[in-house]
């Protein structure tokens, strides 16, 4: 077998910089964490889900914001300026970290939570406004347990280039799983609410000063520089 790549634009590849991904000074302030949920009801169980987890993120030292779906129009419906829009994309544009919770319906996420993704682009001018940022991904059930939400939106979160992080939570019968006052209730279920919450503050302490060279690739380089390289030789026509 030989080493030889001659595949390879030498121009755009870089072997890993140790220093870079290590050697990182870290950011003193508090991790950023968006909460989005995917039902519109008065008492919504994946709203009081992203309630009780921005608790818990606070205790863990993160600052939390959460955006409210309602009034936020179909995709194609509006025009990027909408309001809301504008909202949500500021959020997503200030946060470090995210959470994704929504119900299961018909076996997959909800209609709301799928247009709140959908509203998030993958460029917005030279920012990328999900790419190297982490996600945990959270779904509530109206019956038995079910991971069919969570993995639609481990597959969403893939395409967003989000650092999915491996720890996720399922709430069946959310409905028995809070009480009066719209509070979760002790459970196996809040302990893994909790565990995956811990999780999602450790990845993005580790992450966020290294998420720009985490997700700096060998192909946009190569693009990049054939780009530039047409836009030099179209000057010099």
């Amino acid at each position: 077998m030989t080493d030889e790549t001659p595949q390879l634009n030498e121009a755009s590849f870089s072997p890993i910089d140790r220093a870079k991904l290590l050697d990182v000074t870290p950011s003193s302030h508090p991790p950023r964490i968006l909460l989005l949920y995917g039902s519109l009801r008065q008492r919504s169980f994946s709203r009081l889900l992203t309630e009780e987890a921005a608790r818990i993120l606070t205790r863990f030292g993160a600052e939390t914001r959460s955006f409210d779906p309602h009034g936020l129009p179909l995709v194609d419906d509006a025009w990027p300026d909408h309001p809301k829009v504008n909202e949500l994309r500021d959020l997503v544009t200030w946060c470090e970290g995210m959470v994704w919770c929504s119900p299961e319906r018909h076996g997959a996420m909800t209609g709301v939570m799928k247009t709140q993704i959908d509203w998030i682009p993958l460029a917005l001018g030279a920012t990328r406004p999900t790419q190297g940022k982490t996600l945990a991904v959270m779904q509530v059930s109206g019956g038995s347990q079910s991971f069919n939400a969570v993995n639609q939106l481990r597959v969403l979160g893939r395409w967003m280039r989000l650092i999915t992080i491996p720890n996720q939570s399922s709430v069946p019968k959310a409905f028995a799983e809070f009480d009066d006052d719209d509070r979760m209730k002790p459970s196996a279920y809040y302990d893994r609410v909790v565990d995956v919450m811990e999780e999602l503050v450790k990845f993005t302490l580790l992450t966020r000063d290294r998420a720009d060279y985490l997700v700096d690739r060998y192909s946009e380089r190569k693009e990049s520089a054939e780009e530039l390289s047409k836009r030099v030789n179209q000057r010099s026509l």
